[in-house]
């Protein structure tokens, strides 16, 4: 009789899985994870940077225009990097005004030169990062009725100092004698 006992203890019930709570937990633990998730739109634009190996009969090319659009923080200058200063649009509170005159002034020199495809964006290290990109997209191409891309292939750099100005000091804290 005492075996019969014995047996009947070794034939246990194959153990069950308990994931009632564990399940509980993803319940929870899902929602509020996708609810405190940063979800964030991203945009790319592509940039071409200069080769290093430009040569200097390139850059010699007077028909060539090597333009540059210079962010300052009073306002955008376009120059040629070999001829120079071509214009000067002053910063106004209406950000469209700025890019709009920004825009004619890059529409009449594609027409000057339709075969250019490459613009460098210059900017001050204080710009801020949308100005930046708006100013990148106009330079790219025009926007409105009638659409034209102008300069499409933007290196992006930093801007060279104003004459006068302390080195490591932007334009506006070198006249006031110290950062702000």
């Amino acid at each position: 009789m005492r075996r019969r006992h014995t047996r009947h203890r070794l034939r246990k019930a194959p153990a069950a899985l308990e994931i009632t709570a564990f399940l509980n937990l993803i319940v929870v633990l899902v929602p509020f994870l996708l609810s405190t998730a940063v979800f964030s739109r991203l945009a790319v634009l592509e940039l071409s940077l200069p080769s290093p190996a430009g040569g200097a009969a390139e850059a010699l090319a007077v028909e060539r225009l090597q333009l540059e659009v210079v962010l300052r923080a009073d306002g955008i200058e376009v120059a040629d990097r070999i001829g120079g200063r071509i214009g000067r649009i002053d910063r106004s509170p209406a950000a469209d005004d700025e890019l709009r005159a920004l825009s004619t002034l890059l529409l009449q020199l594609k027409q000057r030169y339709p075969a250019e495809l490459q613009a460098s964006v210059l900017a001050e290290p204080d710009t801020g990062y949308e100005r930046l990109v708006q100013v990148m997209a106009t330079v790219r191409a025009t926007t409105g009725a009638q659409a034209l891309e102008l300069f499409p292939r933007i290196a992006v750099g930093d801007a060279p100092q104003r004459a006068g100005a302390a080195p490591g000091l932007s334009a506006r804290a070198g006249a006031s004698g110290g950062r702000t």
